[in-house]
């Protein structure tokens, strides 16, 4: 799938840009891997772990439509992984999240459609699902884009998905770390915010398993949704520090008690795969087939139930505090 190809990944400096470049370099050959970032300093010492002859680093913003333009030029594929994602940020600094969010997406797609990439998956999150706060409600406008794309295509060859997953064990700002600080800095509590709290859980080479896996997948304007099991995050802090107490220290702007990947008032669009959902699109593409019930692996999909709702506090699989364990040492093994 990717032997040979042009790939570039926006953001590709984050934790899943340095997990996605690890996996494309150990399993296929590409003709250029390019990392498309706006972080000179991250940059410099990510050249220092990939350095392969394919690997391309590319200064600059998703905001910059001429620059995204320049760096798309020749490529097969793109990830689109840059965004501002923190919530409490977002929620103080709204125009700086849409201007990368929603306007980086814009370019993101300009960019593709002048270059005549071939496939372009973002990726989007459990918050743009029903979002409350400002970061999912710009996802969800992200989501939006991309998915009209395929219609915006026109006489274009670009395809264009969305890959949406919950939190990502240990990456950076995550809770995992945030409580390992904690620990070793000998806190006298751990701070919850609510003990019925629950999250979808996900490792970064699950996320980029699943992302490399749909690329394989799609037909363009999907919304692919992983099928991952959820915590409490309770759990969590018991099976980090199972003898320090923990405090209540209430809900922080923007925040949810529980997270949702396929809304209710979705699920006449959702079908059941495998081992994942997909969403289909509200809008009706006109240049081609609209039936995604059988993807382009030829696994096939039923619809779900009216009323079917994917969420992290009714999930069916719950991790037990043995399985945290593991689950974080997966994370910290990279």
């Amino acid at each position: 799938m990717f032997n040979g190809k042009n790939i570039l990944i926006t953001g590709g400096t984050g934790s899943f840009g340095k997990k996605y470049v690890k996996t494309i370099l150990e399993r296929y050959a590409p003709g250029k891997l390019i990392v498309y970032s706006r972080d000179e300093l991250k940059q410099y010492e990510m050249q220092q772990q990939f350095n392969a002859k394919c690997m391309r680093y590319f200064i600059g913003d998703v905001r910059d439509k001429d620059r995204l333009v320049q760096a798309m030029r020749g490529v097969d594929c793109v990830i689109h992984a840059a965004a501002l994602k923190q919530v409490p940020a977002a929620e103080y600094n709204p125009m700086e999240c849409i201007k990368t969010n929603i306007h980086g997406a814009e370019n993101v797609i300009h960019a593709a459609l002048h270059n005549e990439v071939e496939k372009v998956i973002a990726l989007s999150t459990d918050k743009a699902a029903n979002p409350i706060n400002l970061y999912g409600a710009t996802k969800l406008a992200s989501d939006k884009l991309f998915v009209a794309a395929n219609n915006m295509a026109g006489g274009h060859k670009t395809k264009f998905s969305v890959v949406r997953y919950g939190n990502v064990v240990g990456s950076r700002g995550s809770v995992v770390p945030f409580f390992a600080k904690l620990i070793e800095e000998q806190a006298e509590y751990l701070p919850i915010t609510d003990v019925r709290m629950t999250r979808f859980w996900i490792t970064l080479q699950q996320g980029v398993d699943f992302v490399l896996k749909n690329f394989e997948r799609m037909y363009g304007g999907e919304i692919f949704v992983p099928k991952i099991p959820s915590v409490r995050i309770a759990d969590l802090a018991t099976a980090m520090a199972p003898d320090l107490p923990q405090r209540v220290v209430g809900i922080r702007p923007g925040e949810k008690l529980h997270e949702i990947m396929c809304p209710a008032d979705d699920s006449h669009l959702t079908l059941e795969f495998g081992d994942h959902y997909v969403l289909r699109p509200t809008i009706t593409f006109t240049s081609r087939n609209n039936n995604f019930t059988i993807n382009n692996l030829g696994e096939e999909g039923v619809p779900v139930e009216e009323g079917f709702e994917y969420n992290s506090g009714t999930n069916r699989h719950f991790l037990t505090v043995e399985e945290i364990l593991h689950f974080n040492r997966l994370a910290a093994e990279g």
